[in-house]
């Protein structure tokens, strides 16, 4: 495929996973919160098996089956639980916004982990962005403490799991990418996803279905999302430009803010946009510490 259609993908699968945020929290006041989330990891599943496949475990690293498998999912769960718990659409979107202080954390952990190369930009690039998740959560008031810790406490739950899915994605990343040695288990990790949302759901009273066709409609635009966005990724990511994906994806929480604004038919204050601004610019800021420091080395090998 040539490089500037493959790129055109990996970008598809941005404004794809920018709709999750608004389309999770529609399924999920339909089908219920855990009911919703295993419908949409299983409806993704199957797409997957039919755009990617089913991968062959046995070559896959143990460490990558075992660990992978279990970051993976626990990401998810907190993912779709923390947005399909929520009391409103406006939540939702500040859940939402919580999870996307993954890309900071990735980037932090790969330095200490990894020993990745980095400038100090990274310091503030950090501060930014945990200060734009301040003002998102201080609500009309700004950076507002008591405003916060008030947001927080009206669902500590959801929050809770946003910010925990944000570390585990984090470690996701870093991890895998140490022991994956090539392999895609992506098809495998949605499949044992949804049955472990299944078992919750057998397992726990759940609240009756309100069906509707907007809510099978979102259904199938989640799972959409979900399936051909990893696969429109993993194109991207094999054969366009990296750089490009790399630098567009750090405006998922913008793209995704704007997207479930719409759709959930939520107002949101000029402090919550300043906010988001400041979470996209933190973490890209993050990322291009470390690739300022990558691009000088490069040079200075070449000269």
């Amino acid at each position: 495929m040539p490089q500037n259609k493959a790129t055109l993908t990996g970008l598809i699968a941005i404004l794809l996973w920018s709709a999750i945020v608004g389309l999770i929290k529609s399924v999920s006041e339909g089908f219920g919160a855990i009911g919703g989330a295993a419908l949409i990891y299983t409806c993704s599943a199957v797409l997957l098996l039919f755009t990617i496949g089913f991968p062959n475990i046995r070559k896959f690293p143990r460490s990558y089956l075992i660990i992978g498998s279990v970051l993976f999912v626990c990401y998810e769960l907190c993912l779709s639980l923390s947005l399909g718990f929520t009391h409103s659409g406006r939540q939702a979107i500040e859940v939402g916004m919580v999870n996307y202080l993954w890309p900071s954390m990735t980037i932090v952990l790969s330095v200490i982990v990894n020993r990745q190369k980095t400038s100090l930009l990274i310091i503030p690039g950090v501060i930014i962005s945990v200060m734009g998740i301040c003002r998102v959560l201080g609500g009309d008031s700004g950076f507002s403490l008591s405003e916060m810790a008030s947001n927080i406490m009206d669902n500590p739950l959801s929050y809770g799991l946003a910010f925990s899915g944000a570390i585990i994605w984090a470690i996701y990343c870093v991890v895998t990418k140490r022991i994956a040695q090539g392999s895609n288990g992506i098809t495998l990790f949605f499949i044992l996803t949804a049955l472990t949302l299944w078992v919750k759901f057998l397992l726990s009273p759940q609240p009756e279905f309100v069906l509707s066709a907007k809510v099978w409609i979102n259904l199938a635009l989640a799972a959409m999302a979900m399936g051909f966005g990893y696969a429109a990724w993993n194109v991207g990511i094999l054969h366009g430009n990296v750089t490009i994906l790399a630098a567009a994806s750090y405006f998922i929480p913008i793209i995704s803010a704007v997207l479930a604004a719409f759709m959930l038919n939520s107002q949101l204050s000029v402090s919550f946009w300043q906010g988001t601004a400041m979470v996209s610019l933190g973490s890209l800021a993050c990322w291009w510490a470390t690739r300022t420091v990558a691009e000088k080395k490069l040079s200075c090998k070449a000269s």
